[in-house]
């Protein structure tokens, strides 16, 4: 993330905690996030020079009003308006980073070769509420590359007990190995 998004993220963040909406502006964020990764077309237009800024912001208003919340309309316009609207997806994440930390919540990815029992879902995600003392937001993925165990990536830390991290530890022994 850039030091721009996250001025700007930060700053929506200020204002929504402080109006006492971080979780409503927080679930709108995350679905136009979501819808801009999909049209970047869109993005594309809002970031187009040759378009009077104007125009950009009557286009934000057509298809946002009355279906965000204002702050997150005006948001949207002001990164329009300064160039700035392709550091959209980072200013979701430093408010995301801000939500997370003011409410205690870590989240946690976690990557396995394959679809794993909600029964161990469960209790890897109550083993961590414990070990951390937060609550736990997470997502799984699945990587055939692992072959097997499960890696851990949570608060730039990364936990790898997956079979492909070990086989690649024993290569790097083998290969410094003198015979």
């Amino acid at each position: 993330m850039t030091e721009i998004a996250k001025t700007f993220g930060d700053a929506l963040y200020d204002l929504a905690r402080d109006e006492g909406l971080t979780q409503e502006i927080l679930s709108q964020l995350q679905v136009l996030a979501e819808a801009f990764a999909a049209e970047k077309s869109f993005t594309t237009l809002l970031a187009a020079p040759s378009v009077p800024k104007e125009e950009r912001c009557r286009i934000l208003d057509e298809s946002f009003r009355d279906r965000v919340h204002i702050y997150v309309l005006n948001f949207l316009k002001i990164l329009t308006e300064k160039g700035y609207i392709r550091q959209f997806s980072g200013c979701c994440r430093a408010f995301r980073d801000r939500y997370n930390e003011d409410n205690g919540i870590l989240p946690v990815r976690a990557v396995t070769a394959s679809e794993i029992p909600q029964t161990l879902k469960d209790r890897l995600e109550q083993k961590l509420r414990d070990v951390t003392g937060k609550a736990v937001d997470m997502t799984y993925a699945i990587d055939p590359d692992c072959i097997g165990g499960i890696r851990l990536d949570m608060d730039g830390t990364r936990l790898d007990g997956t079979v492909r991290h070990q086989l690649d530890g024993i290569r790097a022994a083998l290969k410094s190995t003198v015979l």
